[in-house]
């Protein structure tokens, strides 16, 4: 087989969005001839591990490299384990600290002794690919640098923007500048760029004109196929319309809109509202259980708290329609994220509350999407009308056989191995 070294700080143990792409790339990865090597972080503190997603990286047999030691955050305060889920406000005021203090992010001394653990292994072993997934990007920074000591082809995973991105801040122009600077350099090093869609590609493009069209990948999200088939839906409410939700509010998204379109529902048509529950799998915070019950819906909402990979395809799997919302930010055509495809491997309608780019295209690629603004209270309360009336009426739409099979996450593997492939076939 050929070997990759994979560079991901997010991985299992931890859960959450950033870790589910990097573990089923790995799983299915000698399915396509290529061994995997990753190197990720040790035992740090983190708002979610997932068992079940441990359990399949055991079952898969990858040999796993873990740095520990580093001087980040998650790091220190290894100790806590699981920790709680700050309050938007307080995360909002840490991570402009953290970005203020810490180019291009604060997971810089893992990301040096990962990349000295990797110029030591690629000192002693031969590998004929780095693939280094981001955010972070501090991974990326560090590891470019080693590259012009090694022979060894290197890819570079964006899952989000770096320079400019949603989730960026910059307290001086210095700060934008040094972002910028480092991206340029790293970018250089690479021998190709994948993102998860076209609208990161066009402002990777325009932004680095150096980049040719060739450079940048395009291999999107998705789902994994085994999961469907082995986890059984878990038991729904009888005759009623369950909308769900699953993972985290932050930054870009909040439950605000919908539960205001909602309340309007409730005194408007309290005989449909009455048949429909809104469901919440993962972190719904503490705040907007507070603005629940302030609009007086306990009895409509069933928060099921954080949860595990599979037990949360169990409940995709029960809901009747899956929701998710993207708000108005600087640059946020470009996100798009990872449960849009979780969705569509669950085979259901999405409601997508989304402005225009990459999130909203998604969805009407699925052909199973009931799509209107991000903040219209009352356009979110006539869709919800709508998707309810085509419920009763068993006209709920459900993605095609052919979105199914392109979004599976073994063929998306082996697009990404067919890139290795043309990279060693380059330089022959």
């Amino acid at each position: 087989m050929f070997k990759v070294l994979v560079v991901a700080y997010y991985f299992p143990p931890l859960g959450l969005s950033g870790v589910q792409r990097t573990l089923k790339f790995v799983k299915y990865m000698k399915n396509y001839n290529w061994e995997p090597t990753v190197i990720t972080t040790g035992n740090v503190a983190y708002f979610a591990h997932d068992k079940s997603l441990t359990k399949e990286l055991s079952d898969s047999n990858i040999r796993i490299i873990r740095v520990s030691g580093s001087n980040e955050p998650n790091s220190i305060l290894s100790r806590l384990g699981t920790v709680k889920f700050p309050s938007e406000f307080l995360r909002n005021i840490l991570d402009k600290l953290s970005q203020t203090f810490f180019i291009p992010d604060n997971k810089i001394s893992w990301s040096k002794l990962a990349a000295k653990k990797i110029d030591e292994i690629l000192s002693s072993e031969k590998f004929d690919a780095i693939f280094v997934t981001c955010p972070p990007f501090s991974a990326f920074d560090a590891i470019s640098k080693i590259k012009k000591n090694h022979d060894v082809p290197l890819f570079a995973d964006y899952r989000d923007l770096w320079f400019k991105s949603y989730f960026a801040f910059y307290p001086t122009p210095f700060h934008k500048i040094i972002h910028k600077n480092k991206e340029y350099h790293a970018l250089r090093a690479a021998d190709r760029i994948i993102v998860t869609n076209r609208k990161i590609k066009e402002k990777l493009l325009h932004t680095y004109p150096f980049l040719t069209f060739d450079d940048v990948v395009i291999i999107s999200h998705g789902y994994d196929q085994k999961d469907f088939d082995k986890i059984p839906a878990q038991p729904k409410p009888q005759n009623k319309m369950v909308l769900m939700y699953s993972g985290i509010f932050m930054v870009y998204n909040s439950p605000v809109y919908l539960l205001k379109a909602f309340k309007q529902l409730t005194v408007e048509r309290p005989d449909i509202a009455s048949n429909i529950e809104l469901h919440f799998v993962g972190f719904l915070r503490k705040e907007n259980q507070k603005l629940i019950r302030k609009l007086k819906l306990q009895q409509f909402v069933k928060d099921h708290g954080y949860v595990n990979h599979d037990e949360s395809i169990a409940k995709l799997k029960s809901a009747d329609v899956l929701w998710f919302m993207v708000g108005r930010r600087r640059n946020i055509d470009a996100i798009l994220p990872g449960k849009v495809y979780e969705y569509i491997g669950a085979r259901k309608p999405i409601l997508a509350c989304v402005p225009e780019g990459a999130a909203k295209m998604a969805v009407e690629e699925s052909g199973a999407g009931y799509i209107c603004g991000p903040d219209n209270v009352v356009e979110i309360k006539n869709m919800i009308l709508k998707i309810f009336n085509d419920y009763k009426n068993n006209k709920l739409p459900t993605p095609s056989d052919e979105v199914l099979e392109k979004f599976r996450r073994d063929n998306l593997t082996e697009l990404l191995t067919k890139q290795f492939q043309l990279k060693l076939r380059a330089d022959v």
